[in-house]
């Protein structure tokens, strides 16, 4: 497991992004939560183009995006180069996002699961290592 990871929400996952940073906060030694920081209501991309910037700065090895559907915070941070960000609504998927893909942002649709769901789903994208090998000349030619 990595030592760091960037977190952000809109206001659809906000109340989630809190239980996870919770659930989290003894198995990272850095947690940098990004916003945003009520359940008023904002516009996602304010909150996943700085985890995305993060991850794509390599200030963090990993970041977690999460809104409603887990749509809009994906598609936003995967205009940042060098970030894969996975949309996650089961542990399986996951497990392959990592494994295959090696995405480096987990995207969790708050609106679709619930909480033990979604700590599943935390916890096996975070245990799961990439596979390389065939899968590397994929993931390489991902970026534009």
């Amino acid at each position: 497991m990595t030592n760091s990871i960037a977190i952000g929400s809109d206001h659809a996952g906000y109340d989630l992004k809190e239980r996870i940073k919770t659930a989290l906060s003894s198995l990272f030694t850095s947690i940098e939560d990004m916003g945003t920081y009520s359940s008023d209501s904002v516009d996602y991309p304010d909150f996943a183009h700085p985890v995305a910037s993060a991850v794509e700065n390599k200030q963090h090895p990993f970041g977690i995006l999460i809104c409603g559907s887990a749509n809009g915070v994906a598609m936003t941070a995967n205009k940042h180069q060098g970030i894969r960000a996975a949309i996650c609504w089961k542990s399986e998927i996951a497990s392959m996002a990592r494994l295959h893909n090696d995405a480096n942002i987990l995207c969790i649709p708050a609106r679709y699961l619930t909480e033990e769901e979604a700590f599943d789903i935390v916890k096996t994208f975070f245990s799961t290592s990439f596979e390389g090998g065939r899968h590397a000349n994929r993931v390489n030619k991902i970026s534009c």
